[in-house]
Parts: C-alpha cells; structure tokens; sequence
C-alpha cells in the first residue's frame, strides 16, 4: 500500500476508536439515570454524586497508573505485570508508514482512552449494588484504588497479554474481564454494608422500597443500550477494510438483538412469574442480554446472539429472586445483570468460537472472581475498619442527599411548598 492509504486507513481507524469511545463514556450518563431513577428520591443527589466523581476519579487514576499495570512496556512475569507512571509519546509517521504486520493502525492516545472509560464502567457497577447506605468519601476512596490497581491487575492477565490471554481465555469486549469483574467487587461490598434498613423482615420477607423515578431510569436503560455500540463495536479495533466493516456492521446486529431478546424474555418470564409486567425487570433483561453478548458478539449469526440475549434475561430474573433469598440488597440489580449474566455469556462464548475451551473459560472466570471479590473485600475491609462504609440509621432514614450533600433532588416536592 501506498503511504498515503496507510495514513487514510490509520486515520479511518483511529477516528472510528475515538467515536466509540464517544459512546462508551456516555454510559456513565446511562448508569447515573438508571441509578438515579431506581433509587428513593431522598438518595437521588448522593448517588449521581458517586457517578459524576467515579468517572472523573477513575480517569485521573488511570491516567496516572492504571493504563501503565493493564498494558506494561515491561511486565514482570505473566502474572505480575510492571509499575509505570504516566503515558508516553504517541506512533510517529515513520512507524505507521513504516508497513508490516507490526506496524501501528491507530493512535495509542485512542487506546488509552478507550481502555480509560471501560475502567470508569467497571467501576460504575459498584455504586448502584451499594446504593442508599454506603459513604460518599469512602466508596471514592475505593474507586482510586479499584482503578488504579484492581482491575487494572486482572485487565492484565487477559487484554494485557497475561496468563489469562496465554490461557486460551476468550473475552472479547468483557463479560468477565469488565462486567463479572465489577459485580465481583459490588459482591464484597454489599457484604461489608449489609441491606438497607426494612428490606428484609424477620420472617424471609423481601419488601419492594420502589425507585423514585422510572421513567428515568428507563431512559438510562436506553442510554447503556446505545453506548453498547460502542462497547462492543470498538473492541474490533478497526473498521478500515472491507472484512473489518463487516464485522463491526455484525457486531452492532448482534449487540441489538440479544439486548432486544434479553428484554422480552425478562418481561415475559417476570409476567409468567408475578402476573404482572414488572418494569426493572424489562429493564434489567435489555441489560443483561448486553452483558451476555459482549463476550462474543462477532462470532454468532444474529439467531444464536438473540438465543444468548434471551438466556440472559431469564438469568438475570432468576438471579435476582436468589440474591433476595440471600439477603443480598441490591437496589439496582447490579449484580446480577453484571456478574450472572457475565458467567452465562462467557460460557455461551462455546457456542459460536471454536477456539474457546470449557476449561479456559472456567479458569479465566473462576480467577478473576477470586481477585476481584477478594482483593476489593480487603480493601473495603481496611476502610470500614478506619472510617467506615455505611451511613449511620439516622442518616439513612432522613436520606443521603441532606448528609452527604446538603441539598435535596427535588426540593419542591419535599419542602411542602
């Protein structure tokens, strides 16, 4: 190729990169509205303050140390990857032009930030699993340290060219290594805070406390929908040939469908079970049939991604109901669209990708579930044990937003005004 169709198609490859990464970090709107919506009205300002300020924290943190531990220059073993500071210079002309099967197509800078708003979603899962009783300052406090060396450590092993990816481990947009990987994490957090006050009666009674608005959270649903695109999209890479394009145009058919399958069957099944058509239940099958593709969405025909989005909708009702019987509170269902659905579609990944292996894809799970639950425990554990987690009973019967915040989210409606 000419020189001037290298630098075309870097060019066509790095703007594609950079667009998807437009619509990855719109997510975080999505996970604000969708938290915000399914939370009580009192907690609203507390928890798009946790959402506003992840995903800020989580940029400078990764900035500085994460990209540098998920993606060393110098690993020290498979398993332990190098400690850097910072990013360095960007590919020259020389390297691009240069030709060859190791010649750069994108810029490195688009890398980064693809790389640094996947680790600002993963950390969104936490704040909505502890939603209404844990800290402000100390969940922040944990978010520098998830993304700055949690995750970053178990990116490693499978996008970093670790043990993992040695393995055999197929993961191609994160199931695991973005979305088990953060409910792991809101697991053990939720643990340490326990359920919100009432949620559970003496008997193994679970009592519904509604979200305060639906329609917004029905609106976020629809925000994470669209920026799937470019979760799943953007992990192709590239777009600048004709086989590319056509890859990325199956993506983004397989990424609808099994979001549009995973609604339908939730709502159906939540009908079948409670004789009602539950709303979060509608939502959260959209949600879990995304989770369930991103393992794999190239491999499948459209039928087979619609087959695994449906699974996924009747995981998550199912996982739902579990945790409740577990009194495991999880105000948003974080958990089991992110970490159930995240197991089926790893698994599911054996149906359609020859070079998966039932062995591979169990290790690579099992591991890091294993880190992230654990590493994320003792961390959470050092900070309750120093400055707590939870919001005091009182705190947390008058809401968040005064406490933590000083304001309330809908002030007309509350002053008696």
């Amino acid at each position: 190729m000419s020189n001037l169709t290298i630098e075309l198609s870097y060019a066509l490859d790095t703007f594609y990169f950079l667009m998807c990464t437009v619509l990855v970090m719109w997510m975080a709107a999505g996970f604000a509205m969708l938290e915000a919506g399914l939370v009580r009205s009192k907690n609203t300002v507390e928890i798009l303050n946790k959402n506003a300020l992840l995903y800020g924290i989580a940029c400078v943190a990764y900035l500085l140390v994460g990209y540098n531990i998920m993606y060393p220059a110098n690993p020290v073993s498979s398993v332990i990857p190098g400690l850097d500071f910072l990013l360095g210079a960007d590919n020259t002309i020389e390297s691009v032009t240069a030709g060859g099967d190791d010649a750069p197509y994108y810029s490195n800078m688009a890398d980064f930030i693809f790389q640094a708003v996947f680790a600002a979603a993963t950390m969104s899962i936490v704040s909505g699993a502890v939603a209404e009783r844990m800290r402000l300052w100390p969940f922040l406090i944990f978010a520098v340290v998830m993304v700055s060396v949690i995750y970053p450590v178990e990116g490693y092993w499978k996008w970093g060219g670790g043990f993992l990816d040695e393995l055999g481990f197929q993961d191609f947009a994160g199931s695991v290594v973005v979305h088990m990987a953060g409910a792991a994490a809101a697991l053990a957090a939720v643990i340490l805070v326990g359920p919100r006050k009432g949620k559970y009666g003496p008997n193994g009674q679970v009592r519904a406390i509604p979200g305060a608005n639906l329609p917004m959270a029905t609106l976020g649903m629809f925000i994470l929908w669209m920026g799937w695109f470019g979760f799943n999209g953007g992990s192709e890479l590239k777009i600048a040939n004709v086989e590319e394009a056509n890859a990325v145009a199956k993506i983004f058919v397989n990424t609808n469908a099994a979001a549009a399958a995973g609604m339908v069957v939730a709502a159906l099944f939540a009908r079948t079970l409670f004789g009602k058509t539950d709303l979060t239940m509608t939502i959260n099958g959209a949600l879990a049939g995304l989770v369930a593709i991103t393992a794999e969405p190239l491999a499948p025909d459209a039928g087979t991604a619609s087959l695994i989005g449906g699974v996924g909708g009747l995981v998550v009702v199912l996982s739902v109901l579990a945790l409740d019987k577990l009194k495991l509170d999880d105000p948003v269902g974080a958990i089991s669209v992110h970490g159930a659905a995240g197991i089926w579609g790893i698994f599911a990944v054996l149906i359609s990708n020859p070079d998966a292996t039932f062995m591979g894809q169990l290790i690579g799970t099992a591991v890091t579930f294993a880190w992230m639950f654990i590493a994320s425990y003792i961390v959470l554990l050092i900070i309750k044990a120093t400055m707590g987690l939870r919001a005091s009973e009182e705190e947390e019967m008058e809401g968040m937003d005064v406490y933590e915040c000083g304001m309330e989210a809908y002030p007309e409606f509350t002053s008696g005004k």
